[in-house]
């Protein structure tokens, strides 16, 4: 079956031929090689994790604060700066980092918590990562360290002072970055085989004055052993020892023997080891006896505290570092080197000239890696923002550990935790085994994998590792992640919430750019097929509860976009039917529909399923847009409404906002030919049209050249998609300079209130949330959602495929400037990329108005991937290391590209392809 999800088809395997890098995937998908054993799969934050909850109350944030991180063992994993682990974090490397001013050695990144943030939880630092390939064998990133003591107090007092009204404070805004008064340290790794890593650390004195840092790269072993549980990945104790002036050695039970090789510093003179043990400070958190001397926080106590006893003379533990004292100038640098190798003691020369070209010829095979994968009408500049893009996407790929029976019941070596513990959260899940990497969202506000998210990242993976992407989709479908009822998994603070089913649009897309017609993987789609199937059952049987195909799912993902808390029982016993949660469904109908034509292709048995999906789909829609009358349509406003039933009264939700767009989402063209290759499926399709006309209703259908028919499926028809486009495309409501807003702006200055519920109110704010709706920390009454409005771009494709030019809506609305709706995709396209490149005064708009990012040689190439975008500016917002989902940049800033090169092809003037969006801007 043909549509146009399959649009740029088997991008993935661009240039395969004579490309270092492919040629590690492959060998690492075939398992002839382990390349992606080793990986940035180090947490950004394992403190304030549900998983390293063991509370009464389910209080994740308070049980275990960022104050204990530096001396608390953790139980589920580890997190570092900048650092690495193989696949089953047994092993950890990561840097450690002292300014002589700080009270904190600086091991792992700072934010707020929840209650701390006037928006929520945040990070407070300044970090980058700037490059990856798929399989890790070279990877950069920084870091930008403050010469000042780093201000942990006046950030946590600060925004705890500000109201939801107002602005975050920023680690920018307290001034330690003025003058250049920071440290530049980059972190660059480089494979020279699956298990040799090359480390090249380099330090930069951004500042007018001499100052000195003290540089810790620390080795060590993750703590698997206290707990008291044997048995699978429960390994014995290893140990970490000094063999030479510059060698570690660790032995760990499972992985083998790994040799860390230590470069001299600036000076020549190697740096001395200090060795502790990975264990909990008791003494200091709790005021009970530590069972040995040598504790996890024992580095911070011999720098920063001055005590030479907290370390082992010994020289051997399970944590250990080297100290480097770096005395720079103003403006100075230094490299140093090192190199982690499986085995090897005696390596001669580890760390000479081929510890140079290794290096060299990594960084070349990563710029000829993305170079092939580049639009030729790719400028400079948006090659720079798509590695930095892919970069974030790649460095979030982290070691994830959570088996919820065991987190429930407790540890035999550990007290018992409350009885209340098991029933706090996820208490349906004791099934659920996670010990996997998996794509985080973000690496430090959102630590964990969420499912809807999980689909968008693999969507981008698909661009550059197809293989990760696959696996990624069918392992949380697996026994011991899908719940029996066939519900997949929603995140660790709630297993049991609804995300938008877009698994299975996320499952055809990557088996369609995986690889050209002819290649696909039919096995992985198969596969995910039947396991979709349950999903789908569930989805039926539990949020269809009257069976009229109107769904009800909850919050599904859009958090505070309502009037009320669509997850909760509603007030006064009301009931919602969704138009978002409808429109879910009838997408969710329309991928298994197009699936089981793909499989149908050599399967016939699959056309049954095919009729049965097609057969679903048309029920939907007709709820949708007829049940009772109209459905979930508004005549009068010409939009798609929540519809709320209270004491036999029924009533439209009518607030403009995403709820109403997801309906155009759901659109795929159905050609004569499939009609006529399957025979089965044309001949009950067919009957069940003619047989039922009033369903029928819902099918548009167009003459092709070759006289056959061409049918549209889609929720709205021609009259209704042009009716709500004239809002989405009016800059006054939903159309912003940088995308579609989540809510229109025509309740900035009249918010909606529900009728008969005054304090019910709903109003326009187009950057962080204002409200505690779900905690406050995102917002779906403004911004710019990059995932959405990508779904949105491809339902327009979809229909531009069946109208063709036939169908023309002004664009902006009332311009008097007419498109067809391909040339609105590529306008909001368009849009999107704007967010993260530099207009002609060097400024991005999601740095909002920060000078350094513009003006600035050592800040302005640098990209941040927020989580949503201001409604009216473009400033980033939320989470700002979200390359998850907002990785889909990358791909719109390549269909610009490529939009550009078509232009140029056809002689014609390319100077408005890649321009910023003019707009309205308030």
């Amino acid at each position: 079956m043909t549509h146009s999800y399959g649009a740029r088809d088997g991008e993935a395997g661009d240039g395969a031929h004579h490309d270092p890098e492919a040629v590690r995937l492959d060998e690492d998908t075939r398992r002839i090689r382990n390349w992606k054993r080793w990986g940035p799969y180090l947490s950004e934050r394992q403190w304030g994790t549900v998983r390293e909850d063991y509370s009464a109350n389910g209080a994740a944030w308070e049980y275990f604060p960022h104050d204990h991180a530096r001396s608390r063992t953790y139980r589920w994993g580890e997190d570092g700066l900048l650092g690495i682990t193989d696949r089953q974090c047994r092993l950890c490397f990561a840097l450690a980092l002292w300014n002589g001013r700080d009270p904190i050695l600086k091991e792992r990144l700072f934010g707020l918590t929840n209650s701390e943030g006037n928006h929520g939880e945040d990070v407070k630092e300044c970090y980058y990562y700037l490059e990856s390939t798929p399989t890790h064998s070279y990877m950069k990133a920084l870091y930008k360290y403050p010469q000042a003591e780093f201000p942990y107090g006046k950030l946590v007092a600060e925004n705890r002072r500000r109201r939801k009204s107002e602005g975050e404070y920023e680690l920018l805004d307290t001034g330690v970055f003025d003058e250049g008064r920071y440290f530049d340290v980059f972190a660059e790794y480089a494979k020279a085989a699956p298990d040799d890593i090359l480390i090249r650390l380099t330090v930069a004195n951004r500042g007018p004055d001499e100052a000195t840092l003290h540089l810790l790269p620390t080795l060590w072993l993750r703590n698997t052993w206290f707990s008291g549980r044997t048995g699978d990945s429960y390994w014995p104790r290893g140990t970490i020892a000094k063999t030479a002036i510059n060698r570690l050695r660790a032995d760990h039970p499972s992985l083998g023997r790994y040799i860390l090789v230590v470069g001299p510093g600036p000076n020549g003179v190697h740096p001395p080891f200090l060795f502790t043990d990975n264990e909990t400070n008791f003494a200091r958190l709790f005021a009970i006896s530590n069972p040995g001397p040598y504790v996890k926080d024992s580095f911070h106590d011999y720098l920063v505290d001055g005590r030479d006893d907290a370390l082992n003379p010994a020289s051997v533990g399970t944590k250990a570092a080297a100290h480097y004292i770096l005395r720079l100038g103003a403006g100075g640098a230094v490299t140093l080197r090192l190199r982690l190798t499986k085995g090897a003691e005696h390596t001669p020369a580890p760390l000479d000239d081929d510890f140079d070209r290794v290096f060299a010829d990594r960084q070349r095979e990563s710029e000829e890696f993305y170079r092939r994968r580049s639009p030729p009408g790719a400028t400079e500049e948006e090659r720079r923002v798509l590695r930095q893009g892919y970069a974030g996407l790649l460095w979030s790929k982290q070691f994830y550990n959570y088996v919820v029976r065991e987190w429930q019941e407790g540890d035999p070596a550990m007290p018992p935790p409350p009885p209340s513990h098991a029933a706090t959260r996820n208490a349906r899940w004791e099934h659920l085994y996670n010990r996997d990497v998996l794509s985080m969202p973000d690496v430090w506000e959102f630590p964990w994998y969420a499912s809807w998210d999980l689909a968008f990242h693999c969507v981008a993976f698909a661009r550059i590792d197809p293989e990760f992407a696959k696996q990624q989709l069918l392992l949380l479908m697996r026994e011991w992640y899908m719940n029996p009822s066939g519900q997949i998994p929603a995140y660790e603070w709630s297993f049991d919430d609804v995300n938008p089913p877009v698994h299975a649009w996320a499952v055809y897309r990557v088996y369609k750019m995986a690889a050209p017609a002819g290649h696909r993987d039919r096995l992985f789609l198969e596969r995910a097929f039947h396991k979709l199937l349950l999903n789908f059952t569930w989805w039926v049987n539990r949020k269809d509860l009257e069976g009229k195909h109107l769904f009800a799912g909850g919050f599904l993902g859009l958090d505070n976009i309502g009037v009320f808390d669509r997850s909760r029982p509603l007030p006064g016993g009301a009931m919602l039917e969704q138009a978002d949660a409808t429109a879910w469904m009838a997408f969710f109908c329309l991928l298994m529909l197009m699936i089981a034509g793909e499989l149908g292709l050599e399967d016939p048995a699959y056309e049954d399923v095919a009729s049965k999906f097609f057969e679903h789909f048309v029920a939907i829609v007709d709820a949708m847009n007829s049940l009772g009358g109209t459905g979930l349509w508004s005549e009068q406003d010409g939009f798609y409404y929540d519809m709320l039933h209270l004491d036999g009264q029924s009533t439209y939700l009518a607030l403009r906002s995403m709820v109403g767009i997801i309906p155009l989402f759901v659109a795929a063209l159905l050609p004569e030919e499939t009609l006529t290759r399957f025979k089965g499926f044309a001949k009950r399709t067919e009957w069940f049209l003619k047989n039922r006309v009033d369903l029928a209703q819902h099918i548009a259908y167009m003459e092709t050249a070759t006289a056959g028919v061409d049918r549209l499926l889609a929720v709205p028809s021609r009259e209704r998609l042009v009716r709500v486009l004239r809002r989405v495309l009016d800059e006054s409501e939903f159309l912003s300079p940088h995308g579609v807003r989540s809510l229109s702006r025509a309740y900035a200055t009249q918010p909606y209130a529900l009728p008969g519920l005054p304090d019910a109110t709903v109003r326009y704010s187009p950057g962080e949330s204002e409200t505690e709706l779900f905690g406050g920390n995102s917002n779906w009454r403004g911004p710019v959602w990059v995932p959405l409005n990508y779904l949105l771009i491809e339902g327009l494709e979809s229909y531009h495929r069946f109208y063709g030019d036939s169908l023309r809506v002004e664009c902006p609305t009332g311009s008097g400037q007419l498109m067809t709706l391909q040339e609105v995709a590529r306008d909001l396209t368009r849009r999107l990329a704007t967010l993260v490149l530099p207009d002609a005064h060097g400024a991005r708009p999601c740095h909002g108005g920060e000078s350094r990012y513009a003006t600035d040689a050592h800040w302005k190439d640098l990209v941040l991937f927020y989580e949503f975008f201001h409604g009216d500016t473009g400033r980033g917002c939320g989470a700002n290391h979200q390359t998850g989902w907002t990785a889909l940049l990358c791909r719109c800033i390549e269909d610009v590209a490529r939009d550009r090169a078509a232009v140029r092809r056809a002689g014609g003037d390319s100077a408005d392809v890649s321009a910023p969006v003019s707009g309205a801007t308030p």
